[in-house]
């Protein structure tokens, strides 16, 4: 992904995300207020039934004998004397109607003394806490009242809330995790791309002394004094096909590098497929004169393809298949058709590979790690090129076991 796209998917991701938690955080803020407003309304409605109860009905008020003096206290005027007992029996009965189930605190104010009496702390959890110290300010323009404070209603109001909470605190866990997750994203692309200009850098310096070495090495070749020494002539043609083999790995480590970056440019044609493997098959049989491959593919069989990249696939594949076997290589290429696709499957003698291995073979850089592959050089980046190649075209490619000796590497052609 470019990295325009990139920062405007950050960007837009990051900005929902915030969205979403600013308008959580708004819906928790007004939950709690209406929760504040339901439980200030049950408490009315409870002390109003109790000051009905202790005055008997015969006592009648002009305004609203409860008031709300401040968020959690209370103050309630009854108008005529009445027993402290009495008044603790009505707010449990009252309380536990309407489902109040906070601590709470009252005082009975003492005409007679002028001060607030009988604090008691009521509680369903513990005995009245010594050390909290709760006070009850006295009200000038009544005479016969009591008042009542709930000092734990904001923890009680949050407890009640708590399903709004969790659900802001996973928003905040999300965020955490995106932030954490584009940073972890950005670095790993910052990586991705040092490492394609280190390999893009040490390849193409690779390629001039490596270019040298093939003149310098095919001009020797012609010289007489080597053409009449058989021992000259080994060790030239030694130097001039490792030096080859060491050029097409530069080639597939560039293709891949550019691959990585850009994406490869495809130009596809219509491509006969017998013809065209076969074509591959002579050119490989004269290079090995023990390799034995045997053709089943029909005649009208055709796919379209990169005709480049298209042949560094089968070479791949054929490739492997002898340098992975351990007597005479016999390689059995067929075609199949259905109504999905069509089929083309390289059966090979070779050594197989574990089941296992098999999910990982097309990684980059991964190499099954046995006798027979720590003696062959290579960087395991032979079939990561071909998946890749592959995906272009939007083809499939599968490896499995044989169940005698060897693999079936098989590609798919969507119609």
């Amino acid at each position: 992904m470019e990295i325009k796209k990139l920062n405007i998917v950050i960007t837009l991701g990051l900005v929902a995300i915030i969205g979403i938690l600013i308008a959580q955080l708004l819906w928790t803020k007004q939950a709690y207020n209406l929760e504040d407003k339901k439980f200030n309304q049950k408490v009315n409605i409870a002390l109003m039934e109790v000051v009905d109860k202790m005055s008997e009905g015969k006592t009648s008020f002009t305004e609203n004998p409860v008031q709300i003096v401040a968020n959690d206290y209370y103050v309630v005027n009854i108008n005529n004397e009445f027993h402290p007992t009495v008044l603790e029996h009505y707010l449990k009965t009252e309380f536990t109607r309407l489902q109040i189930n906070t601590d709470y605190v009252y005082a009975v104010y003492n005409c007679h003394s002028d001060q607030m009496i009988y604090g008691k702390y009521m509680t369903s959890h513990q005995e009245e806490p010594s050390e909290k110290v709760i006070k009850f300010p006295k009200h000038k323009n009544l005479t016969y009242y009591f008042s009542i404070r709930f000092p734990d209603k904001t923890t009680y109001l949050i407890s009640s809330l708590r399903f709004w909470y969790l659900l802001t605190f996973a928003l905040i866990i999300i965020l955490l995790v995106y932030v954490y997750s584009i940073y972890t994203i950005i670095q790993q692309k910052k990586f991705s791309e040092l490492q394609r200009d280190f390999i893009n850098n040490m390849t193409h310096e690779f390629k001039t002394p490596l270019s040298s070495i093939l003149l310098a090495t095919e001009a020797l070749n012609k010289q007489e004094i080597v053409q009449q020494n058989l021992k000259l002539q080994t060790y030239t043609s030694i130097i001039i096909d490792q030096s080859y083999k060491l050029n097409n790995h530069i080639e597939k480590i560039l293709n891949i590098a550019k691959n990585d970056s850009a994406g490869l440019s495809l130009k596809t044609e219509k491509i006969s497929l017998l013809p065209f493997i076969e074509e591959i098959v002579q050119n490989m049989q004269q290079k090995n004169e023990n390799l034995n491959i045997d053709l089943n593919i029909e005649n009208n069989a055709f796919v379209i393809a990169d005709k480049f990249h298209f042949t560094n696939i089968i070479y791949n594949i054929i490739d492997n298949s002898i340098k992975y076997c351990e007597t005479k290589p016999n390689i059995i290429i067929s075609s199949e058709k259905d109504s999905k696709g069509l089929y083309l499957k390289f059966k090979d003698n070779g050594i197989g590979i574990p089941a296992k291995n098999i999910p990982h073979i097309f990684d980059k850089f991964y190499r099954v790690h046995t006798q027979k592959s720590d003696e062959i050089n290579g960087f395991g980046l032979g079939l990561f090129y071909v998946r890749k190649i592959v995906q272009q075209h939007h083809w499939k490619i599968s490896v499995a076991n044989n169940k005698d000796l060897g693999i079936t590497t098989t590609l798919f052609f969507p119609f």
